[in-house]
């Protein structure tokens, strides 16, 4: 049953900074900050990304049990992730969520009242709830036609004057051994690899992805192009230097091309370490992890999605870095640049086992 809700946002005097009163989890999906918004309304949790922390009981609970289990329903959506992108039902009420937990398709076209630059936009998260927010005219909009995305089965393509496109996927442990050679033949270019993760529980464990050394040299040999990402529970940017840190440990002896993905979520039916980090602090943290990953030489990019460009990200102060964004809608809905879709969780690919994240990359010719 699909419920359309209109909710009204009141929009704050600092445009991007919302108060994460309630839990988000990419459990309803990934990768961002929190905006300046108040909103009276019930959020529903959006996850992409999410993962496990072997170590912290709570973490294991919360981890392995949301996020093996309910992380593979996400996960596959960002893999553990775009399990993408989310807010808790708690919290249904500090910032909108974007569930990137895909349990339908449904086709909708971002409304924009007037023009892609301005204006007021309507979009849907992946429950059917509807949102209006106002386009900030600060932030750089995308440059792509719309009716240019040619699906072919799950096959995504983008093709004008500008652009062209290729395919990818996202995996992590959760999708077991992959035979590479197989996604390959099967016309995929790449792979963004979860390369770790800090659990939500109150110790904040790092862990590696126990399947990533094998995946990230297995993929190379394939002849896929590959990037990583890695599941952030920062509450802080001492914590966010921290992650990028060991992502920067782990990729010593490992030449990746593609970069280095800044995956921050919010957990939707538990409590997490991240519950009350407001949108400011989640933007800070962002950015510090990425200032740090572009220092040491790889090129930093952020996982995002709709609801947490509308409600958690202050896209202003991260113009510097590219986006991943994620949306399960027919047509991307944001205004805003990106240079990666993750446009479903739901993909089939020869070669991987069970539904994977499936990507396209827009390339400027």
């Amino acid at each position: 049953m699909r419920i359309k809700i209109i909710v009204t946002m009141v929009i704050l005097s600092s445009a991007f900074m919302i108060q994460s009163c309630g839990k988000e989890k990419r459990n309803a999906a990934d990768v961002g900050a929190d905006h300046a918004v108040e909103a009276n309304q019930e959020v529903v949790a959006d996850t992409t990304i999410g993962e496990t922390d072997d170590q912290d009981e709570t973490d294991q609970q919360n981890e392995t049990n949301h996020q093996d289990e309910t992380n593979q329903q996400n996960e596959t959506n960002h893999q553990d992730g775009t399990d993408d992108q989310k807010e808790t039902e708690n919290q249904k009420k500090a910032a909108g969520n974007d569930t990137q937990t895909n349990e339908k398709e449904t086709t909708v076209t971002p409304e924009l009242s007037s023009g892609i630059g301005s204006g007021m936009l309507k979009f849907v998260d992946v429950f059917g709830q509807e949102y209006e927010v106002e386009i900030n005219p600060n932030v750089e909009k995308h440059p792509y036609e719309l009716n240019q995305f040619v699906r072919e089965g799950e096959k995504l393509s983008y093709q004008d004057g500008r652009f062209t496109s290729r395919l990818g996927v996202d995996v992590s442990h959760h999708q077991g051994k992959v035979d590479w050679q197989k996604v390959k033949a099967a016309g995929y270019d790449f792979v963004i690899l979860r390369l770790g993760y800090r659990g939500y529980g109150a110790s904040g464990t790092i862990a590696l992805d126990r399947e990533f050394e094998k995946n990230v040299e297995s993929a190379k040999n394939a002849g896929l192009e590959v990037g990583v990402y890695f599941f952030a529970q920062a509450i802080n940017e001492t914590e966010a230097i921290e992650e990028a840190d060991f992502v920067l440990n782990h990729l010593s002896g490992h030449a990746i091309t593609l970069p280095v993905v800044y995956d921050p979520e919010s957990i939707l039916d538990d409590e997490a370490r991240t519950d009350h980090v407001t949108g400011e602090q989640f933007t800070k943290n962002t950015a510090a992890f990425c200032k740090r990953i572009e220092e040491a030489g790889y090129q930093p990019m952020i996982y995002s999605n709709m609801l947490w460009e509308a409600y958690h990200l202050n896209l202003e102060e991260l113009v510097d870095y590219p986006i991943w964004y994620a949306d399960y809608e027919a047509l991307p809905q944001t205004p805003y640049q990106f240079d990666y879709w993750q446009y479903t969780n739901e993909g089939r690919v020869d070669g991987i086992s069970g539904n994977v994240d499936l990507n396209i990359q827009l390339i400027e010719k």
